[in-house]
């Protein structure tokens, strides 16, 4: 017998991502970058993992960040649907989202938004 009292859902998990590629009708991959410090030499490394998400409406395009969160398995690799669409992407290309644009798009704990950096005096 379960613990939760009848009625009552369980917490699930509820994570940010961006839209790395639409893999078919309702399905699109989200990848979510996040920190975690090298075990051996406690280096802070950027790593990331790629879910595969239903997106019902059809309503994400590549690079829009969204909040997805974990439900029943919906196919063979489906654990995942969208709550809600964070950012919408500024361009509207086809083409995927490499693991290196996801990772400079993690913000970092003190970083602050500005202008971009100066190119280097030869």
């Amino acid at each position: 017998m379960s613990s939760a009292q009848p009625g009552q859902r369980n917490q699930r998990k509820i994570l940010l991502g961006f839209v790395s590629s639409r893999s078919g009708d309702k399905s699109v991959k989200v990848t979510v970058a996040y920190k975690t410090p090298h075990p051996l030499y406690h280096k802070i490394v950027n790593r990331q993992t790629v879910l595969h998400v239903h997106d019902e409406k059809n309503e994400t395009k590549i690079g829009d960040q969204v909040q997805i969160m974990e439900t029943r398995p919906l196919s063979r690799l489906k654990r995942w649907r969208i709550l809600s669409i964070v950012t919408k992407a500024i361009t509207s290309d086809a083409v995927a989202i490499s693991e290196t644009d996801v990772a400079a798009q993690v913000p970092t704990k003190n970083s602050t938004p500005s202008a971009a950096p100066a190119a280097p005096q030869a």
